[in-house]
């Protein structure tokens, strides 16, 4: 018997490309400068293959120091009409003049900032995806978000 927990590691999931709209600048509400930005399509590939449906969003909440909340939630429909709901919470942070770069859509560099949700995935037809633990590393582009998602084993 061991006495001491697993050791995780990370096992590659799936990849996702998520076109986004137009940023929505809601201002500074009671719980901060709150900004929301549109999915509006896209591709998931790996252990759930599909495509990403429009309606979801990220909302983000943008603290005193630049760093950026992530609240993301869309759905996802498999070739064979099954569906998938992602949701996930993390940070984008970095160097003032970095952020400010990937606001106005400028090619940056994703090792110059870091960008890492938790996910959460619900889905009625595929019960062993809401089994796991998954995080993600982001690369933010002007019109698009696409990262790499990894089981916690």
């Amino acid at each position: 018997m061991s006495l001491h927990p697993p050791i995780p590691a990370l096992e590659r999931a799936f990849e996702v490309t998520a076109e986004l709209g137009p940023l929505e600048d809601h201002g500074m509400t009671r719980v901060g400068h709150r900004r929301i930005i549109p999915v509006i399509g896209g591709t998931i590939t790996g252990i759930f293959e599909g495509t990403i449906l429009a309606g979801g969003a990220d909302w983000q909440t943008v603290r005193a120091d630049g760093s950026i909340e992530i609240d993301g939630r869309y759905s996802a429909r498999s070739h064979d009409g099954e569906l998938l709901y992602v949701r996930a919470r993390g940070v984008r942070s970095g160097d003032p003049a970095v952020l400010e770069a990937l606001l106005r859509g400028d090619d940056v560099d994703p090792e110059s900032y870091y960008f890492r949700a938790a996910l959460t995935l619900e889905s009625a037809t595929r019960p062993e995806l809401e089994r796991s633990v998954y995080i993600a590393s982001y690369i933010r582009e002007a019109h698009r978000v696409r990262y790499v998602a990894y089981r916690v084993t």
